[in-house]
């Protein structure tokens, strides 16, 4: 497809995007990675402003965002909620309003869901999500590439996450994954499993595009994974809950022994940072040579810098 067609366009979740306009912000992000090594430095937001609106501290999606708005001639503003009269004085409607009359587009970092859907409804402008409790798209986009670049072109890929089934980076990538027919395994305690009516929904997705979505409380469901991913064990905002996860998810650690279940001398390992060494995964693991987390760290740039420019950008 054609990416000026996705021109205006905003991104909460990848429910939203075909499978044909995911693909196409990979091309546009490749694209971009390649520029990047030659050290050629384009102009295609210049004049364009993004407010950079966190609600949620940030280290990859602040730097990321930054980074690839100026590197291409626009600007960033970093707006944290303690800085604004938003929650306080003035309503997400009102606030929307004004940021519609201001910017080129918004990237909202924060907890509900709702609000990322009422910045774009009331702000006219493209809203991209950094994160909510619900999704993280921009992180999904990042994990694919860096899956695909590690095993290129080979089809039928498999990624598992292994942890709370029920956090954004799961539910992301699951959607992600069904949408472009990657195989995809949570593996996790059954009550931490995904929602039922996502799972269903993701279901429906992968019939059309020939992936396989499987929820399991089983480890042995890594066998054969190209690509092993967790997350941390509580995140932002379930701080209070995290001895009662360390007990359910202890068991379900990314270790050697666990990356060795794959049978796959070639399988690497993923994590979205920040991660808690000897919790959710080992030092030997992380730091060794199944880990890609820093490639995938980088690529949250690359991606952030195609979904911004297939929005606002002079492509």
């Amino acid at each position: 497809m054609d990416i000026r067609a996705l021109k205006g366009r905003s991104l909460l979740t990848w429910l939203d995007f075909e499978a044909d306009e995911i693909r196409a912000l990979l091309d546009l992000s490749k694209q971009v990675k390649e520029e990047a090594r030659r050290g050629e430095r384009k102009q295609r937001l210049l004049g364009r402003t993004v407010a950079l609106l966190f609600e949620k501290s940030s280290t990859r999606t602040r730097c990321a965002f930054e980074t690839a708005i100026a590197e291409e001639g626009g600007h960033g503003v970093f707006i944290s909620f303690a800085d604004t009269h938003l929650g306080k004085k003035e309503t997400i409607e009102d606030t929307a309003r004004v940021f519609g009359r201001m910017f080129s587009a918004i990237e909202f970092r924060g907890f509900k869901q709702s609000m990322a859907e009422d910045l774009a409804k009331y702000s006219g402008i493209p809203v991209f999500n950094g994160l909510t409790d619900d999704y993280h798209p921009t992180q999904a986009l990042a994990d694919v590439q860096t899956l695909e670049e590690n095993f290129p072109g080979r089809k039928g890929l498999k990624l598992c996450f292994c942890g709370d089934g029920r956090n954004n980076v799961a539910r992301s990538l699951m959607i992600i994954s069904a949408k472009l027919g990657i195989n995809f395994t949570v593996i996790t305690p059954s009550g931490l499993k995904p929602d039922n009516v996502l799972t269903e929904k993701c279901g429906k997705i992968a019939k059309v595009s020939g992936a396989k979505i499987e929820i399991t409380d089983k480890l042995d469901a890594v066998e054969g994974a190209d690509a092993v991913y967790t997350d941390v064990w509580a995140s932002m905002g379930e701080e209070a809950k995290k001895e009662e996860r360390a007990s359910l998810l202890k068991p379900y650690q990314v270790n050697r022994v666990l990356m060795d279940r794959t049978g796959r001398k070639d399988a690497i390992f993923l994590h979205c940072l920040p991660a808690i060494r000897g919790e959710e995964v080992t030092a030997d693991v992380i730091d060794g040579a199944w880990s890609r987390v820093w490639d995938e760290a980088e690529n949250r740039k690359h991606t952030i810098k195609a979904i911004v420019l297939a929005s606002i950008g002079d492509i």
